[in-house]
């Protein structure tokens, strides 16, 4: 149960044209943006640099989700675990794949690009300082500078949101629920090395 009160859609008039997009885009409006509505400069903040993040840029928006899902689990984060595995998912990425995810270093399904940007969001997001220059030369064999600022603009962000949503214990939503419990997400980890 969430440990604060959501601010209630219709007391948020103001935000309305983020909220249908986030609806079209993630097929619900989250729940931890409604906590956030708590001090609106905030939210207003948080979703502009959500959008920049996970909307705009030339990195693939299925593999930043991916991205985002291996640091929420680096983290612990269920939530943000829920919400990034269904919007892959919705992006195109085949339910093979984000079920394979935390074997990417091993699976077939995953290119070296994608084991690249996966075992840097798997390191940073366990301590950055675990993050290490082989990583970033892995990085920089499929990826230019822009495209790794990018990459580590998901971590981060995925840093805040795992914070707040399981701090706040947001309550997840029916969708993104239904998705991970069909995964079985609850039961996955990241390998221990």
């Amino acid at each position: 149960m969430a440990r604060i009160a959501n601010v209630s859609r219709e007391q948020l008039p103001e935000f309305e044209p983020m909220f249908q997009l986030l609806e079209e885009t993630m097929g619900y409006l989250p729940n931890n943006m409604l906590s956030m509505a708590h001090w609106p400069e905030l939210l207003k903040a948080f979703g502009g640099i959500g959008a920049t993040i996970l909307q705009q840029g030339r990195v693939d928006r299925g593999l930043k989700q991916l991205v985002a899902m291996v640091a929420s689990t680096a983290n612990g984060c269920h939530y943000c675990q829920a919400h990034t595995s269904h919007s892959a998912h919705n992006l195109g990425v085949s339910r093979e794949k984000i079920e394979a995810v935390f074997e990417f270093e091993s699976s077939d399904l995953f290119s070296d690009a994608e084991r690249a940007a996966l075992r840097l969001a798997w390191h940073a997001a366990l301590q950055p300082n675990a993050s290490s220059d082989d990583d970033f030369m892995a990085l920089k064999a499929h990826y230019s500078e822009r495209d790794i600022v990018e990459i580590v603009s998901v971590i981060s962000l995925f840093g805040f949101l795992n914070r707040w949503s399981d701090t706040m214990q947001s309550d997840l939503e029916p969708l993104p629920a239904a998705f991970s419990e069909s995964l079985g997400l609850r039961n996955m980890q990241l390998p221990t090395s």
